[in-house]
């Protein structure tokens, strides 16, 4: 019996200890260090992997194109993925055995191709645990490193606002804003690139913070603030985006 825990960008999961070890060190555990690389044009670098497990495993390493759905959670793309830069990946090598504690390194290489459309191309290195001894029960982990290449050319910035929908959980507000991302690079969201602005009587009663995430080129994503005060009923919410110089502000009238 096999199970699989896939883990992305900062989304680490850990395959669980078998019942009965919560407090013993977990069988299968691998970390690399960054989990995330950035590269200007062509270049390379590399990702450290550390086993912290308690068995020796086998890691596969291959290259794979990422898509984010609308709340940002990571997807594995088969076959390619736009904008990707999974073809301009090298990644040597393709295979590292590591016992308990042991380290590792792989190298992460970009070959951008001469016509490449100008702005940012992301891709995952994708690295698979296998047991190196064979019995007991079969148990892996996959974890992603996000390789983002930028290709040369003009950096274009443009954000677009779209509606505001209302969640409620409990006494907690969800404030769920889609982005429209018309540029070429990633958008990294936090509360100088997006704010919302609550008002009620020309009043100011809340200004939540958006929850981090990132909005890749060309796509769309939703932005997600949390209100948990005590205001109800109709109020103004003003979002403003602010990219470079420019900012933009869109009204809405909502009901919390």
């Amino acid at each position: 019996m096999i199970r699989a825990a896939a883990s992305l960008l900062a989304m680490l999961v850990l395959v669980p200890a078998a019942a009965g070890t919560s407090t013993a060190r977990p069988s299968i555990a691998l970390t690399a260090t960054p989990s995330r690389v950035n590269l200007v044009g062509s270049g390379q670098t590399t990702v450290r992997l550390r086993n912290t497990g308690a068995r020796s495993v086998v890691v596969d390493v291959a290259r794979a194109a990422l898509s984010l759905d609308l709340r940002g959670r990571p997807r594995i793309v088969p076959g390619g993925g736009a904008p990707s830069a999974r073809g301009w990946l090298t990644v040597r090598p393709n295979r590292i055995a590591l016992a308990p504690g042991a380290s590792a390194s792989i190298n992460v290489a970009a070959d951008v191709p001469r016509r490449a459309e100008p702005g940012d191309h992301d891709a995952l290195v994708l690295l698979t645990t296998r047991p190196r001894d064979a019995g007991g029960v079969a148990v892996r982990m996959r974890v992603g490193v996000v390789v983002v290449v930028r290709a040369p050319g003009a950096v274009v910035r443009r954000l677009e606002l779209r509606e505001l929908v209302v969640r409620r959980r409990g006494r907690t507000r969800l404030l769920e804003l889609l982005v429209v991302n018309r540029g070429n690079v990633t958008e990294v969201v936090q509360r100088t690139l997006v704010t919302l602005t609550l008002r009620r009587g020309g009043q100011v009663v809340a200004a939540p913070r958006p929850d981090p995430r990132r909005l890749r080129p060309r796509t769309r994503g939703i932005v997600q603030f949390r209100y948990r005060g005590d205001v109800r009923g109709q109020v103004t919410a003003q979002a403003t985006v602010s990219v470079g110089p420019a900012a933009v502000t869109t009204s809405y009238k909502i009901r919390l």
